[in-house]
């Protein structure tokens, strides 16, 4: 059963404690859909889109006070669903008592993107969109759409923790305590040039045509998805076979590698868009640090949970550990999975329960220690 089948029968079960009291409430544990545009929007390398549009996600309820609110950013061509696995009764982010906003980076093919944005920025003209600029905007969407000026939190998995580091460089006080999950403050080489062979099987097909595309590159999207799929998980995932765990009794290896081959499916130029956020990506190029990531995340005063996956093949846990040693109020957690990448996302059962543990605790205050 899959990540989000198995949340979807627990949300069935636990139905009766989600609801309101009042017959017919709606759930608070399940997304509300928003959008919000910001007018001439000026990206760090200086164009300025017409329409900035930034589709989120609401689960909850936000106080009279405005100050119970938890911000979900999105990771690598992900929507606003994307952070289901902490939501609900008995897990880390309890909807009676929170607000959350999930929103959805540039490139994801509903927010702006390549393939939605008219011309002059359609397909591969639209300009490269940088983390920061993500932070930007959703900084305006919170203070200006929903008049939101302090949260409880950010939580945030892969390109979503990258986030989460700029919030606590760029805006400092501006959030209580940071959780970043499988993911870095900076984009190291390895990770560069992962990304650019991921790229690279896109565009060497004949069929992409510089961007220009009629139809999808279907073998580039075949390839990209065997690159993919040979970063995801563990060396040791795939020598133990885990993934017969997800897969129907009787399905060969060869079964399971090839069905990569069709995984992608989305616009080509949204892929290698968001593919350029996350490669620019460190916390060092904010003003006033002058390209120093050590120097930015020795900025950071707010306490941060940083719980890299003991087998991320995408942000080792050894870039993550350079990095935690800069930050003052940091506990340092590594999520003790076979799952590589994914682990920080509830990749199975034993990771739901060992983050939502670790999350609600640090979240509540409690001391969570580092481990090695």
């Amino acid at each position: 059963m899959s990540i989000h089948a198995r949340f979807f029968a627990l949300l069935v079960l636990a139905a009766p404690v989600a609801l309101h009291a009042q017959a017919g409430a709606a759930r608070v544990d399940r997304a509300e859909h928003r959008e919000f545009t910001i007018a001439n929007f000026r990206n760090e390398g200086g164009v300025t889109l017409p329409a900035a549009r930034i589709v989120y996600g609401t689960y909850g309820h936000l106080n009279a006070a405005r100050d119970n609110v938890v911000l979900l950013p999105s990771h690598y061509m992900a929507n606003h669903h994307g952070y289901e696995w902490l939501i609900g009764p008995g897990l880390a982010l309890d909807t009676t008592t929170l607000f959350l906003v999930a929103t959805e980076l540039f490139g994801n093919g509903a927010s702006s993107s390549p393939s939605n944005t008219p011309e002059p920025f359609h397909g591969p003209r639209f300009p490269v969109m940088t983390i920061r600029d993500n932070v930007e905007a959703v900084h305006r969407l919170l203070v200006d759409d929903l008049k939101v000026t302090h949260l409880r939190a950010v939580i945030g998995f892969s390109m979503g923790a990258q986030q989460a580091f700029q919030w606590a460089v760029s805006y400092p006080v501006f959030a209580d305590r940071i959780v970043a999950t499988s993911g870095t403050a900076k984009t190291y080489g390895h990770g560069v040039v992962r990304l650019e062979g991921q790229i690279a099987a896109l565009t060497a097909d004949s069929a992409f045509h510089g961007g220009e595309y009629t139809s999808p590159p279907k073998q580039g999207l075949a390839a990209f998805g065997m690159v993919w799929a040979a970063w995801l998980y563990s060396q040791e995932w795939w020598r133990r076979e885990l993934w017969r765990g997800g897969s129907a009794p009787g399905t060969t290896f060869e079964q399971a590698m090839s069905a990569w081959r069709t995984r992608f499916s989305a616009d080509a130029n949204n892929y290698i868009l968001q593919a350029r956020t996350w490669q620019r990506h460190d916390v060092g190029g904010t003003p006033g640090f002058d390209g120093d990531a050590e120097r930015a995340l020795r900025s950071i005063t707010v306490p941060v949970l940083y719980m890299p996956s003991a087998t991320d093949l995408y942000f080792p846990v050894g870039d993550a550990r350079y990095e935690a040693q800069f930050i003052k109020n940091v506990s340092f957690v590594p999520i003790p999975s076979l799952w590589g990448h994914p682990a920080g996302a509830a990749a199975n059962p034993e990771d739901k329960k060992f983050l939502n543990e670790t999350i609600a605790r640090f979240l509540a205050g409690e001391r969570v220690p580092s481990t090695p």
